[in-house]
């Protein structure tokens, strides 16, 4: 039988014989009614443990509205237009506005980039774009993480983030707080921040996890007055959406994305093909990692994951990228963690740690050394990885290996049940 899953903006086709698959993972079947700007619309008629954002600005208010980079896939476009249509409600002109990119430590966007994420209101609107003046700092969490925060963010009268909620690897879940940060902080509080990824409560889809509570922690210091996060399906349409206050909210999207992609698994698979699913989530290994994260879970030990993503442009990360190529094994990009914690580094551990344990064979655009400097095996199409991987575990089994396809794996979460 034919299966496809999507590599930047392609697809890749392959062959499988229906009765070594255990399933096709999408989404769960849950009946939704109005999708898209519809449903933001009438999410901020009733936001939760707010009032109206009409009714907490004012004429003459400075106010920013956090929104995420093209790495995201945040349709920024669509849901831009209902927060205007509110802020003008309460009197706030375009000219008090500043759209506040939440690079992280991304890079800054083109403005390419910015015309696709504003849409409309593409040049309407004052932008930071990774050129601030400056920091604020508003103290330290208890853990010790150091709220900087970019003086524009800082230093505007009212704050607005916009977010899509996902699974997050060890945050739990994205959305909510990590507007502030990462979003619009420093490398120096992200890295400090991070370092509580260690903790084994901070893992995908626990709402408590450590790292969350520090960045909540972080957002209430500098006060974050308003989110508009919202729940995609598999084709980025808008299905759910909650406003308000930035942990309620945040947790009733969480809420809903376990309903639609918390998926119960009963069998482990010898075999998992993943994909996030194409552009602009495979950008680069640093964020196709979060499809592999997801693999994780359901391949047994000693199998094996084949990873697909365009990685268009590059590793992504510096650090990531140094970690890698210097190591030798896996084993010692885990122990370099264990020895000192750096942001980027972090992600180079999380990926050697699944290596330690299962084949990753990558179906990418990256050259092939470039690959095999982070321990996988280089393969330009799906078929070519899987016939290998399939051969390999079927000499190690005395069977036909059982396969798992995550067309979707940076959304959905397998379940073992």
């Amino acid at each position: 039988m034919r299966y496809s899953v999507g590599i930047g903006d392609r697809c890749e086709e392959f062959e499988l014989d229906e009765a070594d698959v255990i399933e096709v993972m999408h989404a769960n079947e849950v009946e939704v009614g109005e999708v898209g700007p519809a449903l933001v619309r009438a999410a901020l008629e009733r936001p939760r443990a707010t009032p109206r954002l009409r009714e907490l600005v004012s004429c003459g208010q400075r106010v920013c509205v956090i929104t995420s980079d093209v790495t995201r896939p945040l349709p920024t476009a669509e849901i831009l237009p209902e927060v205007m249509d509110e802020l003008h409600a309460g009197g706030v002109s375009d000219d008090d506005v500043l759209l506040a990119i939440a690079l992280g430590s991304h890079r800054p966007q083109t403005q390419d980039e910015l015309r696709r994420i504003m849409g409309p209101y593409f040049g309407r609107l004052a932008v930071l774009n990774g050129d601030s003046r400056g920091l604020v700092h508003f103290g330290r969490t208890r853990h010790g993480t150091p709220v900087d925060i970019l003086a524009e963010v800082a230093e505007a009268d009212v704050r607005v983030s916009l977010g899509n909620v996902e699974y997050h690897y060890f945050a739990g879940y994205s959305g909510g707080a990590k507007a502030i940060m990462p979003g619009v902080s420093t490398f120096e509080a992200i890295q400090a921040n991070h370092a509580l990824m260690c903790d084994p409560a901070a893992r995908s889809g626990n709402m408590e996890s450590p790292v969350r509570l520090d960045l909540e922690e972080a957002c209430r210091m500098v006060g974050l007055d308003f989110i508009v996060n919202v729940v995609l399906d598999e084709e980025r349409r808008i299905v759910y959406c909650a406003c308000g206050d930035f942990v309620e909210a945040q947790r009733d999207a969480c809420r809903e994305l376990d309903r639609l992609y918390g998926c119960p698994l009963a069998e482990k698979a010898d075999v998992v093909v993943v994909s996030q699913g194409g552009a602009p989530k495979d950008l680069n290994l640093y964020q196709l990692q979060k499809a592999l994260d997801n693999a994780k879970h359901p391949v047994r030990d000693g199998g094996a994951i084949v990873l697909v993503g365009s990685c268009a442009e590059g590793l992504g990360q510096p650090t990531f990228e140094r970690w890698m190529r210097e190591a030798s094994s896996p084993a010692e990009v885990v122990d370099h963690l264990r020895r000192e914690f750096r942001l980027g580094g972090h992600k180079a551990a999380a990926i050697a740690q699944i290596e330690e344990r299962a084949d990753v064979l990558l179906v990418s655009d990256l050259p092939d050394e470039t690959a095999r400097a982070c321990f996988m095996r280089p393969f330009r199409h799906v078929q070519e990885a899987l016939d290998a991987a399939l051969a390999e575990q079927r000499a190690r089994l005395g069977r036909e290996p059982r396969v798992l396809i995550m067309p979707h794996g940076g959304s959905t979460l397998p379940l073992m049940r």
